[in-house]
């Protein structure tokens, strides 16, 4: 079973506070306009683009934009042409960073993301380096304070859930991604709502980080999620929750 995904947790309980709507907007409409490209423009026969409105929708998108990438994927409309790269290095602490990219420009990808590494006391590593230590898995997280764990069990085993896990304030559901979609469906039916579901890496194990090595790991998370080619950023890094 997958380690703690305790970078995820962390950006999702800070949440919008500190959320730079632009950039946001702008890898939304990166990940609609792929995986109309890759599946269609038909949501319901597209499971990722179905899974990528709903994120824009929870982040308050227009609809304009959401229907605009959909027909820059599709070729109604003109559009760059994104591409799909992996990249793998470690941070501080040797703590393993897994990168998702959407580039029109993979050599600049690169090279920024190489400087940001040598800059955060990291090292940008060779594919395949690190993305053994991860699953992809279906993530979805519920706050405590929405449902008892029970009834939450209940619905998400029920519905092909493989796990859930108490993590403090929320619940951690995790899923097979072949059963991500049926379990989303099954919260939404029992009328249960989440703050968080998305197809993501998660660690098999976790490494702990404290002082000055956490702070820069934090630091260098940071840089990497305001770097424009990058959409997604995972680690197994456990940062303690007072630095953040």
């Amino acid at each position: 079973m997958s380690g703690h995904s305790k970078w995820s947790t962390i950006k999702h309980k800070k949440g919008a506070a500190d959320a730079k709507r632009g950039k946001i907007f702008t890898r939304l409409i990166k990940e609609i306009t792929v995986a109309a490209r890759m599946g269609g423009g038909d949501a319901d026969a597209n499971p990722r683009l179905r899974t990528a409105i709903a994120a824009a929708k929870n982040e308050n998108m227009p609809k304009d934009n959401i229907e605009r990438a959909i027909k820059k994927g599709t070729g109604e409309l003109e559009g760059v042409n994104y591409e799909e790269t992996a990249y793998e290095g470690y941070g501080p602490g040797g703590a393993a960073v897994f990168i998702e990219s959407l580039t029109d420009n993979k050599n600049r990808a690169v090279a920024d993301i190489r400087s940001i590494f040598n800059k955060g006391g990291g090292n940008l590593g060779e594919n395949g380096c690190v993305a053994w230590m991860f699953d992809t898995k279906g993530y979805i997280v519920v706050e405590k304070k929405v449902v008892d764990e029970d009834t939450l069990m209940d619905t998400a085993i029920d519905a092909g859930a493989e796990d859930v896990r108490d993590d403090g304030d929320n619940f951690e559901i995790l899923t097979d991604p072949r059963d991500f979609e049926a379990v989303k469906t099954a919260m939404e039916s029992a009328a249960i709502e989440y703050i968080a579901a998305e197809i993501t890496m998660l660690p098999q194990n976790t490494i702990d980080l404290k002082g000055k090595e956490a702070e820069q790991m934090i630091r260098l998370m940071d840089n990497l999620e305001d770097c424009d080619d990058v959409q997604k950023v995972h680690t197994n890094a456990d940062i303690p929750d007072d630095l953040v």
